[in-house]
Order: structure tokens, then C-alpha cells, then sequence
């Protein structure tokens, strides 16, 4: 009877261990959070490797610091340098992040240059805006790009990318003023990231200020890749008491792009 007994128990632990199974428990984070990247990735250039073009490299950053939401500057369309190949497309097929929206900026060299935004949720309402540029500066022309992100919690968030020019002494203040005129009767909050080409002492950024409240202040550098001097990349958001910002940091990545990602953990109050 005992060897019965001990039998049966035999049996029913091997059940157990060979039962499926269970998924693990999701956090609610996701649904009261968002981390979003802001990343100028030098049309997946690694600066190191002049004329390579590593897409992997890119998604492979996004796919670690696992952002709901990426910001990009600096894709690649079909052109010619980057062997015809559409950056967005991949970087999208390759991260896993399904939703996209690109934005050109100017024709280059055979195809399309421009910035987009890269989610793992639904992106809706998607468009892009031109921004002015003083024709006496020779600057380039540069565009905002916006589309409105569904969470899994059903909250709505308007989403932003930009790139500013590098002549900010003119162009960065007209481009972030008109930055905030676009967005200044926005009825959802705002969540914008980009390469503004401008330090936080700079009159772009200053502008900036008067209407968003960036993710961080005394910002860690984030170029040039490799011991970087200066910080210019930024994420901001409006009105400040939508969302509560609880982790900021610069990616300490230095091959894949000669800036550093920009990552945010922003709570949201709304």
C-alpha cells in the first residue's frame, strides 16, 4: 500500500512538472508609463566605419532599451549612400515595432532624407509640417513630424519628432517657435523628441522652454558618441502636469550612431 502511495505522489508531481505553463503576470506600468527615445542615428552610420551602413546596429540599441515610442532623426529613403535601401521600412521590420511614420525633409542624393517616429502601439493622425528656414543662411530645410499614439489603456498621446538646423543662431528660434505655434492648440499632451542642434543656455531652447517642460535639466552629454562634449538632443512635454517624469538617462552607447539615444520614463497623470 505504501509503495502505492508513494507511487501515485510520483505521479502526480511529474503531472505538475510537465503542465503548461503559465504566462507570466504583466505589469501595470506599461498602462500608467510611457518611455519614449529620442535618437539621431546618422542614417545608420556608425561613425567608426566610414560608407557602412548598419541598420542592425540601430535596431539593436531600440530593441534593448525597449522604448514604446522612438523619436528619429537622420533616415535614409533610398538613396544612393545608403544602397537604395528604406531605413524606415527596416528599422520598423527589424525593432518589431510595427507602427511608423516617416517624414521627408529634403530630397538627397537619388532619394529621401528625413525623420520619423518608430512605436510599438497604434499611431494614428499622422502628418508632417515644414519649418522655416532663413534662405540668407544656406540652412536646410527641416520639417516637424507628429502622429497621435494609442496606449494599451486606450489614453491618446501626441507624438513628436524633429530635427532642427545646425544654424541655430537664426534658424533653430525660427523652428522652435513655429514648433510651438503648431502645437500651441493641441487638446492631447505632447510628447516631442529631436536633435535640436542647440545647448540648454541657447535661445532655440529657451523658446522651447516657454511652452514645454523638457525631461531633464543640466542634461547629461549626448554628442559626440565617444566622450561626448555637449548635450542637443532633448525630450519635452506639455503641460507639465500631464505626465511626471521618473527616469532620464543617456544610452551609453558610443558604435552605432555619433549621438547618444536619449531614453525617458514618463508617468502618466492624466
Amino acid at each position: 500500500m505504501r509503495k502505492l502511495n508513494v507511487f501515485g505522489v510520483l505521479i502526480v508531481l511529474a503531472m505538475i512538472s510537465c503542465a503548461p505553463k503559465s504566462a507570466p503576470v504583466k505589469s501595470d506600468a506599461g498602462k500608467n508609463a510611457i518611455t519614449f527615445m529620442t535618437y539621431n542615428v546618422h542614417h545608420c552610420n556608425p561613425p567608426s566605419k566610414s560608407g557602412v551602413i548598419d541598420v542592425d546596429a540601430i535596431a539593436a540599441v531600440i530593441k534593448r532599451e525597449n522604448p514604446d515610442v522612438v523619436a528619429l532623426q537622420e533616415i535614409d529613403v533610398n538613396t544612393n549612400r545608403s544602397g537604395k535601401i528604406n531605413q524606415a521600412v527596416l528599422l520598423s521590420e527589424k525593432t518589431g515595432y510595427h507602427s511608423f511614420h516617416f517624414s521627408k525633409s529634403i530630397d538627397h542624393d537619388g532619394g529621401d532624407y528625413g525623420i520619423m517616429i518608430l512605436s510599438k502601439y497604434p499611431l494614428s493622425d499622422m502628418s508632417t509640417h515644414k519649418l522655416p528656414t532663413d534662405p540668407a543662411t544656406g540652412g536646410e530645410p527641416r520639417v516637424l513630424s507628429l502622429a497621435i499614439v494609442t496606449l494599451p489603456n486606450g489614453k491618446k498621446i501626441r507624438v513628436a519628432s524633429t530635427h532642427v538646423d545646425f544654424k541655430g543662431a537664426t534658424n533653430g528660434k525660427l523652428q522652435v517657435a513655429e514648433i510651438n505655434r503648431l502645437l500651441a492648440n493641441e487638446k492631447l499632451p505632447v510628447i516631442i523628441g529631436g536633435d535640436f542642434n542647440a545647448t540648454e543656455d541657447s535661445e532655440p531652447i529657451r523658446l522651447l522652454d516657454k511652452v514645454f517642460t523638457r525631461t531633464c535639466t543640466n542634461c547629461a552629454f549626448t554628442i559626440p558618441e565617444v566622450a561626448p562634449r555637449k548635450a542637443i538632443d532633448f525630450i519635452a512635454f506639455k503641460p507639465a502636469a500631464a505626465f511626471t517624469v521618473t527616469e532620464h538617462r543617456v544610452v551609453p552607447e558610443s558604435y552605432a550612431s555619433d549621438h547618444r539615444p536619449v531614453q525617458a520614463v514618463l508617468k502618466i497623470e492624466f
